[in-house]
């Protein structure tokens, strides 16, 4: 399993407006093969932090998924980016299913 987490900052006037233009890649990432979950969401404290949550069956579904990253307005929009991606070898469910 492939665990892709971190966060981006972009202006805070303009994270609504990010998150709106990410709802598309939430949509097709949910729907690829191999993906166990995607989120883009906002920070509950920092009004300029949007955090990124994926989980990827293999490395391959992640690749097969990923074409260029984030758009030129996207990217533009971006202040800082600190994500990376966790080789997991081991789960333990906490609650749920």
């Amino acid at each position: 399993m492939v665990i892709v987490a971190g966060h981006i900052t972009v202006e805070p006037e303009q994270r609504e407006s990010y998150l709106a233009g990410c709802v598309s890649v939430v949509e097709q990432a949910r729907g690829a093969a191999g993906c166990l979950d995607f989120a883009i969401s906002a920070d509950l404290i920092d009004p300029g932090r949007i955090n990124i949550f994926e989980r990827w069956e293999s490395q391959a579904a992640v690749d097969a998924f990923r074409s260029s990253g984030p758009s030129d307005e996207q990217g533009a929009a971006m202040l800082t980016a600190s994500v990376a991606e966790y080789d997991v070898a081991d789960e333990r469910a906490l609650f749920g299913e």
